[in-house]
């Protein structure tokens, strides 16, 4: 999926690295940043004139459920999961993102949803892509746990030493709560993704809430024993906290990361304990949140919000950290939200920045308007869309 050039210069480029914005060039040499700033070219190297385009970092993504949408394009329609991977490679891609951690569903509230269908074929379909070498992007794995999912320990389990596994969350999507507190929105959101009638989503109410009295406890204190006993340590955070009582629960279980806290209040508390709070960049792009929760733009502002993520829609990374300049980010730290920051958060110190003898996995943006576009992504100096 990649050309051949080790070497590469850009030139007249707007360089936008951790802590500034400069005009410049930037050489890239077997696959690494070489050089950058104020540097002459060479005659034997390929030079590309980027006329005054933003070059920044490559996109780091922790969390995607857009695999699922290529695996079930339409409800009940299932697609081969090698294309399925593949066309959301190419989407992944062409949004700027280098460096992807797809979300990974671990149990469901339907037991006859794309996520409980296609648990194993997915993570075995990444697996095969990468070994064939198919891939543009580097793929590592989000395994996200719904705490109500009678079987969920033993589905975990064959993760649980998987080397590609970078983040763990902990999910309670049961309705009356977190995500879910207005039942209201809940309704429409079941009615117009799953065409539930009022009758059936009575119906699945009361079987989420016993499953979630007999098994939410209980998941969640064996998950936490396992992911402590693992050789390496994993990043383990929680999703959707409401409440005080939601972080001190995290606190007391090691979670270091709050996953789109739905209340300003459950942001303070989360940073209040040192976590890393992420965001939903569609809930900037459109101004607020469809569930009704907190804006991301109320977090940007009261200085809790250091990581974006696209969730549902992988064009909005980039645009949304754009959007953060009208926050009071500056343009490097809005776009550390992207790159450096979810790379460090997950251990990767590769990558994430311009700097020297990091990985070259960088993208080319022009604005128009207000609108950024991405023109060009290289992965390790090597043009993947």
């Amino acid at each position: 999926m990649k050309s051949s050039i080790n070497h590469l210069f850009i030139k007249n480029a707007r360089i936008i690295t951790a802590d500034a914005l400069a005009y410049g060039s930037l050489m890239v040499q077997d696959g690494l940043i070489a050089e950058f700033g104020s540097i002459a070219s060479s005659p034997d190297l390929s030079i590309e004139d980027w006329q005054g385009d933003y070059l920044l970092p490559g996109l780091v993504e922790l969390h995607t459920d857009n695999l699922e949408k290529h695996l079930m394009p339409r409800p009940k329609v299932n697609w081969p999961v090698l294309p399925a991977i593949l066309a959301h490679d190419a989407e992944i891609a062409a949004a700027g993102i280098t460096t992807v951690l797809d979300a990974i569903a671990v149990g469901d509230l339907d037991a006859n949803s794309v996520r409980m269908q296609t648990l194993s074929s997915c993570t075995q379909g990444l697996q095969e892509a990468a070994d064939a070498s198919l891939l543009r992007v580097e793929h590592f794995l989000h395994m996200r746990l719904e705490l109500a999912e009678p079987d969920l320990i033993d589905m975990f389990k064959p993760f649980l030493h998987d080397e590609r596994v970078k983040l763990v969350s902990l999910m309670d999507h049961t309705p009356g709560q977190r995500q879910w507190t207005d039942l209201h929105h809940y309704r429409v959101y079941v009615g117009g993704k799953r065409g539930w009638s009022e009758e059936k989503v009575d119906s699945m109410l009361e079987h989420m809430r016993e499953r979630q009295q007999l098994h939410a406890a209980e998941n969640r204190q064996r998950v936490v024993q396992l992911c402590a006993e693992r050789a390496h340590p994993i990043c383990l955070a929680t999703h959707d906290d409401t409440t005080l009582e939601h972080v001190s629960e995290g606190v007391a279980d090691g979670v270091s990361v709050a996953e789109f806290p739905t209340t300003l209040a459950a942001a303070q508390a989360a940073r209040a304990h040192g976590w890393s709070i992420i965001m939903g960049a569609p809930n900037r792009v459109r101004g607020g949140s469809h569930s009704g929760n907190v804006a991301a733009s109320t977090l940007a502002r009261a200085g809790l919000l250091d990581v974006l993520s696209s969730d549902y829609v992988p064009a909005s990374l980039l645009h949304a950290a754009f959007l953060l300049q009208q926050d009071g980010f500056s343009l490097p730290q809005a776009i550390a939200t992207v790159t450096r920051n979810p790379a460090r958060l997950i251990g990767l110190h590769d990558r994430g920045e311009i700097a020297l003898g990091l990985k070259a996995d960088f993208i080319r943006v022009r604005m128009h308007g207000q609108i950024p576009v991405v023109m060009g992504v290289w992965k390790a100096g090597q043009k993947i869309a």
